[in-house]
C-alpha cells in the first residue's frame, strides 16, 4: 500500500486563538489511522509556526508542521524574509512555488530553484507546486535531497471546480516519468467528497488541501476518507 500525504495549507488565515480552537476540535474527534500509511502535515503562516509546533506536541493526532514559504537567501540582511534555518526550528516541510506566490508575488523559476536549494540545505522537505508539466525541472533530481511535487492546476485553486482524477493521475504519471520515483500530490478544490477519487489513482500519493483544511471537521473527514 502506498504511503499517503494529507497536507493542509492554511494560507493567510487564522489567529492564535483560531489555531487553538482548530486543534481542540481535532482532538475531540475520533481520528484513527496508521501513521506509517498516512502523514498529516499542517502548513501554517509564519506567525503561527511556533504555536502550531506547540499544539502538535499535545495533540492526539500525529501532525507534522510545515511552512508555506521560505526565503531564497541564507540568513542575513534580507529584511522581511524568513530563512530556512529559522523555519527549520519549527517545521519539517515547506511549500515552495505555490501558484499564488507565482501570480501575486512574481516568483520566477529561478527563485523557486533557490528556495528549494535553501530548504534542502537545512533539511526541510520542499513541497514543490507546479501547475503544468512545463514547470517540472529535472534538475531537482540532482539537488541531493528529498522533495515532493504538488500538481495544482490554476483553474482549480479556490474555485470549487477540481481537475478530474483521470487528468490529475495522467499529470502525476508524466511528472514521475521526468523525476523518477517521486511522491506526487494533487491540489485544487480537494474536499472530503472527492479526496478518495484522487487517491485511488495509482500515481497520486496525497493531497494538498486549501480552503477545506480551515474547517477542522472537514479536514478530519478528508483524513478519514483518504
Amino acid at each position: 500500500m502506498k504511503k499517503l500525504y494529507i497536507v493542509a495549507n492554511w494560507k493567510s488565515n487564522k489567529t492564535i486563538l483560531q489555531a487553538e480552537e482548530w486543534f481542540r476540535t481535532i482532538n475531540n474527534l475520533p481520528v484513527t489511522f496508521n501513521e506509517e500509511e498516512k502523514k498529516v502535515i499542517v502548513c501554517a503562516p509564519f506567525t503561527l509556526l511556533s504555536k502550531v509546533k506547540e499544539l502538535t506536541v499535545n495533540c492526539k493526532l500525529s501532525i507534522v508542521v510545515g511552512a508555506q514559504d521560505v526565503s531564497p537567501f541564507d540568513e542575513g540582511a534580507y529584511t522581511g524574509e524568513v530563512s530556512a534555518s529559522q523555519v527549520k526550528e519549527f517545521a519539517d516541510y515547506v511549500i515552495i512555488g505555490h501558484s499564488e506566490r507565482r501570480s501575486n508575488f512574481g516568483e520566477t523559476e529561478k527563485i523557486v530553484e533557490l528556495k528549494i536549494l535553501q530548504a534542502i540545505k537545512f533539511n526541510l522537505v520542499p513541497i514543490i507546486c507546479v501547475s503544468s508539466i512545463n514547470q517540472v525541472n529535472d534538475k531537482w533530481k540532482m539537488m541531493n535531497g528529498k522533495f515532493i511535487v504538488a500538481y495544482e492546476p490554476v483553474f482549480a485553486i479556490g474555485s470549487g471546480t477540481p481537475d478530474t482524477p483521470e487528468n490529475a493521475g495522467l499529470m502525476a504519471k508524466k511528472i514521475k516519468e521526468i523525476l523518477g520515483d517521486t511522491d506526487i500530490l494533487y491540489g485544487g478544490s480537494v474536499t472530503s467528497n472527492n479526496v478518495a477519487n484522487f487517491l485511488e489513482t495509482p500515481d497520486i500519493n496525497g493531497v494538498l488541501v486549501g480552503g477545506a483544511s480551515l474547517d477542522a471537521q472537514e479536514f478530519y473527514k478528508i483524513i478519514q476518507n483518504s
